[in-house]
């Protein structure tokens, strides 16, 4: 009976002696609740300030902010056309770096007839080596070069073991992405500075920003891009060139039959592009489409075994 009567006893003893730690502890959840609140309603303020109010103002003079001509890189990319005639609507020539010029010829007629800029078209396998830098070279000379913008090869989305990829292969892949995206920033950068004006596009993906099994290429050349580009704005920021990178989701592309499918979070690509120019300026990384940053937002939630593992399902299933 004595044992019986002492718990309650016990218990309250136990409770005075804790009450210090349980009002402690309510503290400090109290603290975590609103510094969630807080971050959250700062990811909010910041959706809207990137995304939203930069659509609604007045649509700004990009060639007197920036300059009269862009250079685009792997134009022959779906969002790198979008995006080119995205900067035509506003004005602004364009100088298409392909590999295959016959593929871009409609394109630059098109171009050229609609938004009444020149389009020129240049003809560049990196993979050739550096000399190919040279017609580069003679079209972007004297020429006010305000926008560089670098798109990855959509061709290394395809999910592949790394070891079925041949030399050969691998050398055009790594170089006509990687290499062209340095070599043709490093020849309009110096003018950019002089002038203290430009704009520095890198365009990889947002679906490679964690490493992905079987896009082993797709994944380390996001990573440079990403990464080049962050270092390019810290040496040239303060030098008035606005470095950005775009870590743009799924877009939409064409099929075989000529139809494209998208949606509210696959945008088409003129939709993709037109929301990502409208964040030059504003920020120097982002997804470039409100939906994308959203799913990215998920993606950083997700620990990395679980995003491998996704990840394998989906390559299996594509």
């Amino acid at each position: 009976m004595a044992a019986v009567d002492s718990f309650p006893l016990l218990y309250r003893e136990i409770a005075r002696s804790c009450s210090c730690y349980v009002e402690t502890l309510a503290l400090v959840g109290a603290f975590y609740t609103a510094s969630k609140a807080v971050t959250l309603m700062r990811d909010c303020y910041s959706l809207i300030r990137l995304h939203f109010i930069p659509r609604l103002v007045y649509p700004r003079d990009l060639v007197h902010r920036y300059g009269k001509w862009a250079i685009i890189s792997g134009a022959s990319e779906a969002i790198a056309k979008a995006y080119a005639e995205e900067l035509a609507r506003h004005g602004v020539c364009v100088i298409l770096i392909t590999t295959d010029i016959a593929s871009l010829n409609d394109a630059a007629k098109t171009i050229s007839d609609t938004h009444g800029v020149e389009a020129v078209l240049v003809e560049a396998d990196f993979s050739q080596g550096a000399l190919t830098c040279n017609p580069v070279k003679d079209v972007i000379k004297d020429k006010d070069i305000g926008f560089v913008i670098n798109c990855l090869n959509s061709s290394l989305d395809i999910p592949r073991d790394f070891h079925d990829i041949s030399e050969s292969e691998l050398w055009q892949m790594i170089n006509n992405s990687v290499s062209a995206a340095s070599l043709i920033t490093r020849l309009a950068l110096p003018g950019m500075a002089e002038r203290r004006r430009g704009v520095v596009v890198n365009i990889s993906s947002g679906r490679c920003s964690r490493p992905c099994a079987q896009k082993a290429v797709l994944s380390a050349s996001t990573a440079f891009f990403d990464h080049f580009s962050r270092a390019l704005h810290y040496e040239y920021g303060h030098r008035g060139v606005f470095v950005q990178s775009l870590l743009p989701g799924k877009v939409a592309s064409e099929g075989d039959d000529g139809s494209i499918i998208a949606g509210w979070l696959v945008p088409q690509p003129h939709v993709y592009a037109r929301h990502a120019l409208s964040t030059l300026g504003i920020s120097h990384r982002t997804t470039g489409y409100w939906p994308h940053t959203l799913q990215l937002g998920l993606v950083r939630c997700v620990p990395e075994w679980i995003w491998v593992l996704g990840a394998r399902v989906t390559c299996r299933t594509t």
